[in-house]
């Protein structure tokens, strides 16, 4: 399923672009004639204009910086704009610029005397230099191209490079100005804070001789000062704490060795007393002493005067080590209560320092503010002066970076516009583009028929045939005529779209005068005749009859004679050279017989030639102007409607058809007629194949016929043609 949709939406596609080809190739006298009017036009127009010249300088802009580093070595950084490149080209083409460039070219006279103006204003010369340049950034880089455009190729050159210079003396102009503007305020704000500072100046030295205050710190340093009651208090506080760690370290010491026996305070002394050297002697006398005695009571024994001497000596150092371990502790718990009655005083004077100091505190704090305001002001002073210092340097520094030209404007060799080949160009494209719009309005507007689909939507009907373009009389053509076989196909599309084989009397239709009903009725006629049946055709459009013309007989009599009893039917109805075709001519009207078709005599005419005859044709007058058609219509057993191509409204044949319906006629179906094959390939494919094989057909026939006569053969007939041999039928 889906296939079958993929390959409707194809062939839908295609026939769509079929007819827009189609369009083009109708209206192909419009599309040519408007391509060739705007292509001649714009040649025309471009050879007349005054060739232009052009002119271009480059130069390289780049933010406000200067060319070498500035005095801190740090350059100003600017944020990123990316609107940067469009502002300038804004100022390239301001007036501050453009008026100097006009002041310094003199183009006021110049222009005026070119333009035959009297005088030129600077703002009217201003709106034409303007119209004049061009402004381009290169490639997506800071480079801009200025490009002037002149009749004077000298001129051009000119303007584009006096453009680039204005603009790159009001750039560095600009930035001096700003820098001078800002050295001056900086000047100013430097003098206001040297003011403020010799005023704090004195308040604080005033404040100082009043208030008697001695710094540590000289006026001109900076930090928070400190007078000499805050550092007594540092300083007592100080020896308190160190008092008060001597006190612990003695009082721990002497609490742990006053608790231990005498054996372990000698076994502790040295590590208490590390640096009593009597003591550690003492002990290592008693050790030698101890060591020897056990030495000589191995060798003497005990009761040797070595023995003895050596025991009293250990029993002398051992008193001598008590002796020294007492001394220790009294030292202790003398230096324990002298630490003690020290740090009790140094917290009596620490408590009295501290009183005196948070009174002068509270009276010195004037003099510690305006110090500060004084220090915060001279802070402030130096950053403005390195700030205008490094100003004033950077002001004087180069800045030709900012704008920089590299490719002065030179006289160009050959003009620029107008560009023959591209206006020429564009002319064929917009030629083109403008005839087939114009083409395509036009059937746009073109509301006749067109296609068998317009027919087979609008009216509802069938299409029965196609009728190609020139045809004339198949009497005269031949019955091998490519016509004919168009007649052919409608003759076969009739039979099998009637009803009943008892329809047998016809009558073809149209909305409007001239769309080929009497040669469609005629041609018809003489198909079916040709098809060995008995056929009659009727003239019975009395006001305008044409049918005798194309038979070739008079219309003195016929159709109004046998109806208003002044003639037989045998006297009225004449032969053709086809032996089943029968002609019956309309005859004159008497302006008293107006309505002589909608009578009794007509209807029993119908049935009279319906007897004699397998078929009955009747030509008819336009059915929207005269009522003769909607009576025929109604009283034969078949109508045909016939539309010519593209030449009345769909509404009208619309309106035709409804006329028809209107009266019970039996519309079988339309008839398009004078259809172009050969320009129109919609319609080719219904009559187009037969024109191919019987043209070529007739080429053979004419060869052979052509051969013929010159073997010596003659004819006095013409190639597809026959002669009428009119006569009465009875």
């Amino acid at each position: 399923m889906q296939q079958n949709n993929s390959t409707k939406k194809a062939q839908d596609s295609k026939l769509h672009f079929l007819d827009y080809w189609r369009i083009i190739r109708i209206r192909k006298t419009v599309i040519l004639a408007v391509f060739l009017l705007v292509v001649l036009t714009t040649t025309v127009v471009t050879l007349l204009l005054k060739p232009t010249f052009s002119s271009t300088v480059r130069i390289a802009i780049e933010k406000d910086n200067s060319d070498i580093a500035p005095l801190l070595g740090i350059q100003a950084s600017t944020p990123y704009d990316p609107y940067f490149i469009q502002t300038e080209f804004e100022k390239i083409q301001s007036k501050k610029v453009l008026h100097k460039v006009i002041a310094k070219l003199g183009l006021n006279q110049v222009w005026a005397e070119r333009y035959n103006a009297d005088t030129l204003t600077t703002n009217e010369t201003y709106l034409i230099l303007q119209k004049l340049i061009q402004i381009e950034q290169f490639r997506n880089t800071s480079i801009i191209e200025i490009s002037a455009y002149s009749e004077d190729r000298d001129e051009a050159a000119i303007i584009a490079n006096e453009i680039a210079t204005q603009y790159q003396e009001s750039r560095l102009e600009s930035q001096r100005t700003m820098s001078l503007k800002g050295i001056e305020a900086l000047d100013l704000q430097l003098e206001q804070q040297n003011e403020e500072v010799i005023e704090a100046q004195a308040l604080v030295d005033s404040l100082k001789m009043e208030l008697g205050i001695s710094d540590i710190y000289s006026p001109e340093g900076s930090g928070i000062a400190q007078g000499i009651e805050s550092q007594s208090v540092l300083k007592l506080e100080n020896e308190r704490t160190t008092a008060l760690a001597a006190y612990v370290r003695y009082k721990t010491l002497f609490e742990k060795l006053s608790v231990l026996s005498r054996e372990d305070l000698r076994k502790a002394a040295l590590t208490a007393v590390p640096n009593d050297i009597n003591l550690s002697r003492l002990f290592n006398e008693y050790d030698m002493t101890a060591q020897k005695v056990a030495t000589t009571k191995a060798v003497y024994g005990p009761e040797h005067s070595e023995m003895q001497r050596l025991l009293d000596l250990k029993t002398e150092l051992s008193e001598q080590i008590e002796t020294r371990l007492d001394g220790i502790l009294i030292g202790l718990q003398t230096q324990l209560n002298a630490a003690k009655a020290q740090v009790e005083s140094l917290e009596a004077v620490v408590e009295n320092a501290k009183s005196n100091d948070a009174t002068n505190t509270a009276a010195y704090r004037p003099y510690f503010q305006a110090k500060r305001k004084l220090e915060n002001l001279q802070k402030i002073k130096d950053m403005i002066f390195v700030r205008k210092l490094q100003e004033t340097v950077d002001a004087s520094l180069p800045t030709t970076a900012i704008v920089e030209i590299y490719d002065p404007a030179e006289p160009s060799v050959r003009p620029v516009r107008p560009n023959i080949a591209l206006n020429v160009a564009l002319g064929v494209l917009v030629g083109l583009v403008v005839g087939v719009g114009l083409a395509f309005f036009i059937e746009y507007l073109d509301t006749s028929v067109k296609t068998i689909d317009d027919v087979e939507q609008a009216l509802g009907a069938p299409v029965l045939g196609v009728i190609p373009q020139n045809v004339g009389s198949l009497l005269e053509e031949g019955p091998d005529s490519p016509h004919a076989e168009a007649y052919r196909v409608l003759r076969t599309n009739i039979l099998f779209s009637r009803k009943s084989d008892e329809a047998r009397t016809m009558t073809v239709v149209s909305g409007g005068a001239g769309e080929g009903k009497s040669t469609t009725i005629f041609n018809l006629s003489a198909i079916f005749a040709q098809n060995n049946s008995k056929v009659l055709v009727v003239d019975s459009d009395l006001r305008r009859p044409s049918l005798h013309k194309i038979v070739g007989v008079s219309n003195a009599k016929g159709l109004t004679d046998y109806l208003m009893d002044t003639a037989k039917m045998e006297d009225v109805i004449q032969t053709t050279n086809v032996p089943t075709l029968d002609f019956l001519p309309s005859g004159k009207l008497p302006s008293s017989s107006m309505g002589i078709l909608n009578s009794v005599q007509m209807k029993n005419f119908i049935q009279e030639v319906k007897s004699r005859y397998d078929y009955v044709f009747f030509d008819s007058p336009p059915i929207m102007g005269v009522s003769d058609a909607s009576v025929l219509a109604s009283e034969v057993d078949m109508a045909i409607l016939v539309i010519q191509y593209r030449k009345y409204p769909q509404a009208m044949t619309v309106r035709a058809k409804q006329m028809v319906e209107k009266v019970g006629g039996n519309l079988l179906g339309v008839v398009l007629n004078n259809i172009n094959i050969s320009q129109d390939s919609y319609y080719y494919y219904y009559s187009g194949y037969y024109y191919d094989y019987y043209s070529k057909s007739d080429d053979a026939v004419d060869s052979e016929k052509a051969s013929k006569k010159n073997g010596g053969s003659k004819t006095s007939k013409s190639s597809g043609r026959q002669e009428l041999d009119l006569k009465k039928k009875f």
